[in-house]
């Protein structure tokens, strides 16, 4: 494949992002964050970045690269260089919605990657992708193929038109000859149509199989419904995919197949009475060609974008493999930061990707010597150099624990994009009530009845794959929503010992809150004005409160002291944010509590 010429590095710079694009509310919002940050380079230092090379580090680790031919077109050398420009419009799927199409503005060019802003939302929401992705558009795309686009938020759907936004803003579309042209791959079978039926596996938990449904086709791709589950488990793969296979595979193959949540009999399900109550069609078999054995084997060297701060690219082994997965881990690092991708990821790069795109590449830790300047705040994670942040693009970078992507007490989070189109249809739905702000009702003793059966199904499932790793989260994600959803208000607000008297309380709060899980109050005590300020700053929809605790000079043990009152009715702060600053203080009060008891119970037993 053709390799194009070696691409400057774009400018990054903020200014030129609010300069040409016009958004200067969220240009305010990113500027404020980003002050005052001493951070190192966004890549590594232009000696050391000389010094290293993929050739010599191969020969002394006596290793090998990952052969080209094992990438596919999305993954291997562009053959065309990035022509995308700050500020440009376009359409594209959100990453957490595969069925959302939505209003796009380019926020950041890297090399041959760009970060997307979702318009009229906060920069929080931004994601990384390649500029020859499937997943972008131009604008005026979702029109001509009658798919809806989601407009940013603020604007009436029946008002808005494209070219009368782009000119009342002064923006640009990005041109059309800046995106791919997949049509020499060709169109998915005419036999394939949307609505037909098909076995295909859950991505997020590579162990079960489930009844799904083609929810749509868009040039050589298709989009995978899972039947009765919400979009945030669709992906889009093409005809020769492993994940896609005909009905009646599981049976043939001995697997279990996980029916529909809600089915009437999920252990007997059968396809002929699916088919025939739901009146659709099976995918013919014979259109479903899965390709062949992805070729990578352990030990081979490669480039991965770090999904921890996807702003970066890293030097990787890859140290174990499946049949449609390799485990990666980063050179240099530990291995508790190893993870599992998808062969098919556009995140794994063959070696001299970045080169040749002009990307940094992040060398291994041994190889690169951050050097710190004196009086320099310095993140305490081993080898983080303060670049990003756990919130996601807002931030530049962090200089503590509470902000690192790579702390223990990040380190378990669930590692995704924040969700902005699910929690702004929340912010729709609720009113300013307190009983709204109570939480949300589900559907009910019917809905957890039918989330059940599908956790049941989904347990026998791994049972007889044991040994693949499995997203237990996503697993009963959809049986616990119902519990997390408990009101705040009322655990918190209304009860003295709120994790002692609400059955599975903790447990609870620390879904909701999972930045404050195995801190204790003795920790707390010690921190500082501005470690307390960063930790408010931490708490989603809590930036600007955390202004309020630098400005009044609160720190660890003055936070401990603070009540409700304090902070709703003295400090001025909003219920919203005061139920999370608040239930945070109590939950490093409870986690100090069940130490001390459980230390006392072994000594009385002792």
């Amino acid at each position: 494949m053709k390799q194009p010429s070696r691409k400057r590095k774009l400018s990054m710079d903020s200014k030129e992002h609010v300069a040409q694009d016009g958004r200067l509310e969220q240009a305010e919002e990113e500027k404020k964050p980003r002050e005052g940050l001493a951070l190192s380079s966004h890549a590594p230092s232009t000696a050391t970045q000389e010094a290293w090379s993929w050739e010599k580090y191969l020969k002394d680790q006596k290793s090998t690269a990952a052969p080209v031919e094992l990438f596919s077109k999305d993954q291997s050398f562009p053959e065309h260089e990035n022509g995308f420009q700050i500020g440009m419009r376009l359409e594209g799927i959100d990453p957490r919605h595969p069925s959302v199409f939505c209003v796009l503005s380019v926020a950041e060019v890297c090399g041959y990657r760009l970060r997307l802003h979702f318009d009229g939302y906060l920069s929080c929401y931004d994601f990384w992708i390649n500029a020859g992705s499937p997943d972008i558009h131009p604008v005026g795309w979702c029109a001509r193929t009658k798919h809806e686009l989601h407009i940013p938020k603020g604007y009436r759907k029946d008002k808005f038109v494209w070219m009368d936004y782009l000119k009342a803003c002064k923006l640009q579309n990005a041109p059309k000859k800046l995106f791919r042209n997949r049509s020499s791959n060709g169109p998915v079978p005419k036999e394939l149509q949307v609505g037909m039926k098909l076995e295909a596996v859950d991505r997020k938990n590579p162990s079960l199989v489930c009844v799904a449904t083609i929810a749509d086709i868009v040039e050589d791709r298709l989009r995978v419904h899972f039947d009765n589950r919400d979009d945030s488990y669709d992906y889009w793969c093409d005809v020769n995919s492993p994940y896609v296979q005909p009905v009646g595979w599981c049976q043939e193959n001995g697997r279990p197949l996980i029916a529909p949540p809600g089915y009437t009999d999920p252990e007997n399900f059968s396809w002929t009475e699916y088919l025939e109550a739901t009146q659709t069609n099976a995918v013919p078999a014979k259109v479903l060609k899965m390709r062949g054995p992805h070729g990578f084997l352990p030990d081979m060297k490669l480039e991965v974008v770090d999904k921890r701060n996807p702003r970066l690219i890293r030097v990787a082994t890859i140290i174990d493999v499946d049949d449609q997965r390799v485990k990666v881990h980063f050179d240099g690092w530990d291995h508790k930061y190893d993870y599992w991708m998808d062969t098919d990821s556009p995140d794994l790069h063959p070696i001299g990707w970045c080169d040749v795109t002009g990307h940094p590449l992040e060398v291994p830790l041994w190889a690169n010597d951050v050097k710190v300047l004196p009086g320099q705040a310095v993140c305490p994670t081993p080898g983080c150099r303060g670049i990003g942040h756990i919130r996601g693009p807002r931030y530049a970078g962090h200089h503590s624990a509470f902000g690192c992507p790579y702390s223990d007490m990040n380190l378990k989070k669930e590692v995704t994009i924040p969700d902005g189109l699910r929690e702004q249809t929340q912010a729709d739905a609720s009113h300013s009530t307190l009983k709204s702000l109570c939480g949300l009702n589900f559907n009910g003793k019917h809905a957890k009845v039918n989330t059940q059966s599908r956790v049941v199904q989904q347990a026998k499932g791994l049972k007889i794959k044991g040994k693949e790793d499995v997203d237990l989260d996503h697993l009963f994600r959809e049986y616990s929503a119902e519990q997390t959803q408990q009101p705040l208000h009322q655990t918190i607000f209304m009860s003295t010992h709120p994790f002692r008297d609400i059955p599975l309380g903790r447990e609870q709060h620390s879904r909701l809150l999972p930045g404050v899980a195995g801190i204790q109050a003795n920790q707390v005590a010690g921190w500082t004005v501005d470690e307390v300020a960063e930790f408010v700053q931490s708490l989603l929809g809590c930036e600007e409160q955390a202004k309020c605790f630098e400005k009044e000079q609160i720190d660890g043990k003055a936070f401990l002291l603070l009540t409700q009152t304090d902070i709703v009715k003295v400090m001025k702060i909003k219920l919203g944010p005061a139920l999370k600053i608040y239930n945070s203080i109590l939950m490093f009060k409870a986690s100090q509590d069940l130490t001390e008891d459980a230390a006392s119970s072994q000594e009385a037993r002792g």
